[in-house]
């Protein structure tokens, strides 16, 4: 039986920051894990206006962009190392972070995931976890779903609210999941018009009243109608989310109220079914939200600890390193459509 002591590395759309993950595996008759350490480390707003709008620059300017991320992630990943006193690690799995995501036409890009990430760390890097699934004809997204089938198989479905809102669960002995809805992408921007980081407990929501027309146009999207395997992006917010909300005059406490009501909805949908259903992600602590999530749920649902409701993510793409290192399958051609399942990932020596 062998330990793996792993740096999981994650960024998600909501552009909170970098999440960095120390943590341990072990694989008896199934996995189990230690979370050490965790820290997330914010983006300038320079960074931040950076990453919202480079889904719109020319690919040169990107691959630029590339080489800077890398140098940035790097000097985080080094400052949680020396923060934390870490000297007996494996290796470092990351996730980079999504600029482009477009499998519809092949096509996946989430910078970062330069070989050079391992020079500047001195460690073995594993990373680029996408990019296979796609040229195999899949998503290249969700890839957490292995994590919750084996690190936390006890529960019937597990739900991630991030950016987006995303749900994995077992269905006739396989793994079924995608992306559920917009969350905090949608919520965060319009708060921030608002000048304030994000809905705090869900009180904007709370104290504003929903409009039913806006509400009534949202449910009507046809992403709601297709059958999974099926993920979402930037992309998708901007040619049919976005739009709906900007033809409308309403005010930006309005707007968070009905897409708060609106993405309960469609959660409370996605978990019908499934008694014990496990919440991570920022979104958690949207308490109005989640009111909301439960009073349309006949589901329970369930809060793990802090450190694995804010580094989920980051833990599973540490899990999804190991099963790399073991040649092992770490993405599901159930979940993400590909003609197989596969092992996914780039490895780069020091």
């Amino acid at each position: 039986m062998k330990t793996y002591s792993v740096i999981g590395v994650m960024s998600g759309t909501s552009l909170d920051g970098i999440d960095l993950l120390h943590c341990s595996f072990q694989k008896r008759e199934k996995f189990s894990f230690e979370i050490h350490s965790a820290s997330t480390y914010a983006y300038s707003s320079i960074w931040v206006e950076k990453l919202k709008h480079a889904h719109t620059w020319p690919l040169e300017q990107i691959k630029a962009l590339d080489e800077d991320y890398t140098l940035l992630l790097a000097d985080f990943i080094n400052r949680f190392i020396n923060e934390n006193n870490l000297s007996d690690i494996d290796f470092i799995a990351s996730h980079g972070h999504t600029i482009l995501h477009q499998p519809e036409r092949g096509f996946t890009y989430q910078i970062g995931n330069l070989p050079k990430l391992a020079g500047l760390t001195k460690h073995k890097v594993i990373c680029d976890f996408r990019v296979q699934d796609v040229d195999l004809g899949g998503q290249g997204a969700p890839l957490v779903p292995v994590g919750d089938r084996l690190l936390f198989g006890e529960y019937e479905a597990c739900v991630n609210l991030g950016g987006f809102a995303n749900i994995s669960f077992e269905k006739d002995k396989q793994r079924i999941a995608y992306d559920i809805c917009p969350v905090n992408k949608i919520l965060n921007t319009f708060a921030q018009r608002l000048g304030k980081e994000f809905d705090e407990s869900g009180s904007i929501a709370r104290a504003s009243v929903p409009n039913p027309e806006l509400r009534c146009e949202l449910e009507k999207l046809q992403y709601y109608l297709k059958p999974p395997p099926k993920s979402l992006g930037i992309e998708w917010l901007e040619a049919e989310f976005l739009p709906l909300l900007n033809l409308t005059e309403l005010s930006s406490e309005e707007i968070i109220s009905t897409c708060t009501q609106h993405f309960a909805h469609q959660i409370a949908n996605a978990i019908s079914g499934h008694q014990k259903v496990l919440f991570t992600g920022g979104g958690v602590f949207n308490r109005y939200l989640m009111e909301m999530i439960s009073a349309e749920s006949e589901s329970e649902l369930i809060l793990p600890e802090a450190e694995v409701i804010n580094y989920k993510e980051a833990l599973i793409f540490g899990l999804l390193g190991v099963l790399k290192e073991r040649g092992e399958v770490n993405v599901l051609a159930s979940v993400t459509g590909a003609s197989q399942d596969h092992s996914s990932g780039q490895v780069f020596l020091p």
